[in-house]
């Protein structure tokens, strides 16, 4: 397919590297101030040499890119809440014109999935999102095989707050310490609050429940609790119990839930540092646990491709 990226962070970049390798065209790249168009295809060495050395990615508009002759547009610019912009307006541009999307950036389906799906109802495009749901970790996809059987999802969704929480386990460390460790890793973010304060895994679950339970979920209607707050103490008495904590995101019963909870030392929701981990609850196949990477250019970019391999083909 010949595709338009919106977005030149970590997995807009990845997604513009490994598309050769999957068979498609990047004919646009946008970042926040410029964008490459070429309708027969760039030389992503080239776009993303220049990205690293000057800062953009070319010489046109960034809104050029929307208008460009591609099949599907990838939407991987930052995640914003409230109004979703400027992602939820490059999805609806694209579904006007009649294209496929693919979503990385969360906000459109977390803040307003109902207009999303309107705008897909009358456009020849579809809309998917596998990277905006755990990264690698194939989840939506796992869903929609399961044809309407999966009852209810709980699990660790995000790899930063889960590398703190692993490190202050095992090592005894304070919050204040680990953040910072984990910042000079490149783990945490400089801003880390979207991480720690629970807002990424609660986006998350907001979009696994207007999934499950194809409604209008938003950010407003979880029940959200970071582990900013949480003392050094509180897992050293857990440990005593045989037992860690960990950030679980919870949809179950129509409730969206994310907080720091009990969880059995051994059990399976204590994935350790940034690995991500999912329980799917069905109603024929028992529990199913999905495991792996939640974040990370190529990581994500992964479940890119592969939503794009699943678009129907263009007439």
């Amino acid at each position: 397919m010949r595709l338009a990226v919106m977005g030149a962070g970590a997995v807009g970049s990845s997604v513009v590297e490994l598309a050769g390798e999957y068979g498609h065209d990047v004919v646009a790249v946008a970042d926040s101030s410029t964008a490459a168009i070429d309708d027969e295809g760039l030389d992503a060495e080239d776009v993303l040499a220049r990205k690293r050395s000057r800062g953009v990615v070319g010489n046109h508009d960034p809104a050029d890119a929307l208008e460009a002759d591609y099949d599907a547009l990838v939407e991987a610019t930052p995640t914003t809440l409230g109004d979703a912009e400027p992602g939820f307006s490059h999805v609806a541009r694209a579904l006007e014109r009649d294209r496929h999307v693919v979503l990385a950036n969360k906000g459109p389906v977390a803040e307003r999935y109902d207009e999303v799906r309107r705008l897909e109802a009358d456009s020849k495009g579809t809309v998917l999102f596998e990277a905006a749901v755990g990264g690698a970790i194939p989840i939506l996809s796992t869903i929609d095989d399961l044809n309407g059987q999966v009852t209810a999802a709980r699990g660790v969704l995000n790899g930063t707050a889960n590398f703190i929480l692993t490190r202050m386990a095992a090592e005894g460390l304070g919050y204040e310490h680990v953040l910072a460790e984990a910042q000079d890793l490149g783990v945490a973010e400089a801003d880390p609050t979207f991480d720690v304060e629970g807002t990424d895994a609660a986006l998350k679950c907001v979009i696994l429940a207007n999934v499950l339970y194809d409604d209008t979920y938003t950010l407003e209607d979880a029940e959200v609790e970071g582990i900013a707050d949480l003392p050094g103490s509180a897992l050293e008495l857990a440990a005593e119990d045989g037992r860690t904590i960990r950030l679980i995101g919870e949809v179950a019963d129509g409730e969206v839930r994310v907080g720091p909870r009990l969880v059995p030392e051994n059990g399976t929701l204590a994935v350790s540092g940034t690995l991500n981990i999912v329980q799917l609850e069905t109603n024929h196949a028992g529990r199913l646990n999905i495991s792996g990477r939640g974040a990370g250019g190529p990581e994500t970019a992964s479940a890119v491709l592969a939503d794009i391999g699943r678009l129907p083909s263009v007439e």
